[in-house]
């Protein structure tokens, strides 16, 4: 899981124009922000979400509220990067509460190549928000509403080549503990 910001200035991305023309890209007066909470689901490739004004933790502990009440009966196990919001004292004690729902994997400190959101979060600019000026804050979240739907398709290992380790790294880390526990039970080890 992890969080975004689009603004009323689209992120500017390379695109085809004439020989000798430059693209001009009209861009508003003052910047407006909206923050985009997001989890990945590596099952079914959909992508959770809430918007947000703010980036901080009373954000996050309402994307991890509206989360847990998207998924009533699972445990969720989050891989989150560093943020100093998701470590706040009041992320704790939400978590606190949430404790026998969740289970959070801390990625390494500057490593946003290992969380899958990332490079969905990059996607998904690329088809809605580059190059592309928007009215009001109210219309680009009207336009996230209609498209992330539609942009969510499962992620491939061809998608993210660094995620492999990752995800063999969780599956082996589950296959020895199966083995381990297994062969306690026969009388090996």
């Amino acid at each position: 899981m992890d969080e975004t910001t689009i603004s009323l200035h689209p992120p500017l991305r390379r695109c085809w124009t004439k020989c000798g023309k430059r693209q001009l890209i009209p861009a508003p007066g003052s910047p407006q922000y909206l923050h985009v909470f997001g989890a990945y689901n590596w099952r079914n490739g959909q992508v959770t979400h809430c918007t947000s004004k703010h980036k901080n933790s009373d954000a996050f502990i309402a994307f991890l509220d509206h989360l847990l009440r998207q998924h009533p009966r699972l445990k969720l196990i989050l891989v989150l990067d560093n943020a100093s919001y998701h470590r706040s004292k009041a992320v704790q004690a939400a978590l606190s509460h949430w404790g026998d729902r969740l289970l959070l994997i801390w990625l390494p400190k500057y490593s946003p190549f290992l969380n899958p959101i990332e490079r969905f979060w990059l996607h998904f600019k690329q088809l809605t928000v580059a190059n592309r000026l928007h009215r009001s804050l109210d219309d680009l979240k009207s336009l996230l509403i209609r498209s992330l739907p539609t942009r969510t398709r499962p992620i491939i290992p061809i998608d993210c080549f660094s995620w492999i380790t990752f995800d063999w790294w969780l599956s082996h880390i589950h296959l020895r503990t199966s083995r381990h526990h297994s062969r306690r039970r026969r009388g090996g080890l």
